[in-house]
């Protein structure tokens, strides 16, 4: 409640404020069914890949089931980067377990492009955890190691940009 002066009449006036708020609907997103994936639950094997800043945290589990990556499928989920189901199926192809596993991963961080090669490194990590004869096929393939190139850091002074030159001034 405030109190307002009029020049002319020099009144108060009462002006009472009303405060509105939202109205919240208890209605639940509709757009978002809920997703049954068919994972088996047995024995699982765990492992982390990395790849620039992305981390995938990537569980495989004996017999025939979905590849879930953070409550999506994986066909869903790397839609957008080219050639992205033979680049997670190739460690299943070399060391021919392909049909034999399902998979869960939990990924964060990077781009999708880097998030499908931190997870592939994962998958690899975790198939030499399930079996070590598996290293001699996915070692060669070069799927265990990490890749270490990040982004080049930012320089004070150079402009904002990592390699750009210092500005010489002329006056």
């Amino acid at each position: 409640m405030a109190i307002r002066m009029n020049k002319k009449n020099t009144k108060a006036k009462k002006v009472i404020k009303k405060i509105i708020t939202p109205v919240t609907s208890s209605k639940k997103k509709a757009a978002e069914p809920e997703k049954n994936f068919k994972i088996a639950k047995s024995k699982f094997v765990e492992a982390v890949g990395r790849r620039k800043v992305a981390i995938a945290r990537v569980r495989i589990y004996e017999g025939q089931g979905d590849f879930v990556i953070n409550n999506s499928l994986v066909s869903e989920y790397f839609a957008g980067v080219r050639n992205a189901p033979s680049v997670y199926m190739k460690p299943f192809e070399l060391t021919g377990t392909k049909g034999k596993f399902s998979v869960t991963a939990k990924i964060n961080g990077s781009g999708v492009a880097a998030q499908l090669e931190a997870f592939v490194n994962g998958l690899a990590k975790a198939l030499v955890a399930f079996n070590p004869e598996f290293r001699t096929f996915l070692k060669p393939a070069g799927l265990l190691t990490r890749d270490d190139r990040m982004k080049e850091t930012r320089k004070m002074g150079m402009g904002g940009k990592a390699r750009r030159k210092r500005q010489s001034p002329k006056r």
